[in-house]
């Protein structure tokens, strides 16, 4: 059975591959299709954008679909970037971009208020609804300047105290088994490992 990958976002769908390896899924992406729509994500929650993509990708593809929306969420900030995550330094925003933009809005906020999470919400859609939904939480706090050279998006800021390191020192292994996204994907497995036996 097919499963579309509804985003494009190469770091996103290695992750995403990585973590679905094993179930009896052909794993495909946006781009061995032409002409997929860009889903505007105009929703106000990560769940509301997931679902979206999630259902719109499945019925252009015709395919079983899978989409996130992740956001991070810094309470010192009024909880930004949220929903913005992707474009919070505007719509073409590079990853550095935003981590810069992250790191100059925290400057001035003291260590022991720079807590954050990153939150994942997967939604997994047929052409005429979605059949599931999935969520994933992590906690870190937020560094004064970037570290590692690995992962993506705000992860060089990401420190997550438990492993000791940012999301951007870790092997994608290591990240696959603790973050955000990780543990959406082990709820999401569940409902496609139901799907596949129905």
């Amino acid at each position: 059975m097919d499963l579309l990958l509804a985003t494009g976002n190469k770091d996103k769908v290695k992750e995403i591959t990585a973590k679905l390896a094993g179930l009896p899924y052909r794993v495909r992406t946006l781009d061995e299709l032409a002409g997929a729509p860009e889903v505007v994500e105009d929703r106000d929650t990560l769940e509301g954008n997931a679902v979206k993509k999630a259902i719109e990708i499945a019925q252009f593809s015709g395919m079983l679909s899978l989409a996130d929306d992740t956001g991070l969420i810094v309470p010192a900030i009024g909880g930004e970037p949220g929903v913005y995550s992707s474009r919070y330094a505007g719509e073409d925003a590079t990853y550095a971009d935003n981590v810069n933009k992250l790191a100059a809005r925290m400057r001035d906020v003291p260590d022991r208020e720079r807590s954050a999470y990153f939150e994942c919400v997967i939604a997994i859609a047929y052409p005429d609804g979605v059949v599931g939904t999935a969520a994933g939480r992590v906690d870190g706090v937020i560094l004064r300047a970037p570290r590692g050279e690995g992962g993506f998006g705000y992860d060089p800021l990401f420190y997550h105290e438990e492993s000791g390191a940012t999301f951007a020192e870790m092997s994608i292994r290591a990240k696959n088994k603790i973050s955000h996204r990780a543990l959406a994907l082990d709820e999401a497995k569940k409902v496609l490992a139901a799907l596949a036996h129905a």
